[in-house]
């Protein structure tokens, strides 16, 4: 059973991985995965429960709370203007582009 979004189309496996790939990531906040995949951050969370091990998703949500993570936008260094790798291409499934 997949999970919908908040525009009710439904999300794909392949949503999932890319949602917790960037619910891991520090720098991405959870208003970049709204806007890319319409997931509240309660949302989110709750994927991140359902999905992950017991242990890693409480690994996350420590690093989550810890403040080292930045994925609250309103909490974010002012200094940290985008969210992702200079090196990434726009939206391409996260690869990094050959050089």
């Amino acid at each position: 059973m997949h999970l919908t979004m908040l525009n009710t189309k439904e999300i794909t496996p392949l949503d999932i991985d890319r949602i917790i790939e960037m619910a891991w990531e520090d720098r991405t906040p959870f208003e970049a995965i709204f806007v890319q995949f319409g997931q509240t951050e309660k949302q989110v969370i709750d994927l991140m429960r359902k999905e992950l091990k017991r242990s890693s998703f409480i690994l996350w949500r420590d690093r989550v709370n810890s403040g080292v993570s930045q994925k609250h936008a309103k909490k974010r260094n002012p200094e940290i203007e985008r969210f992702k790798c200079t090196r990434q291409t726009s939206i391409s499934m996260n690869k990094i582009s050959k050089r």
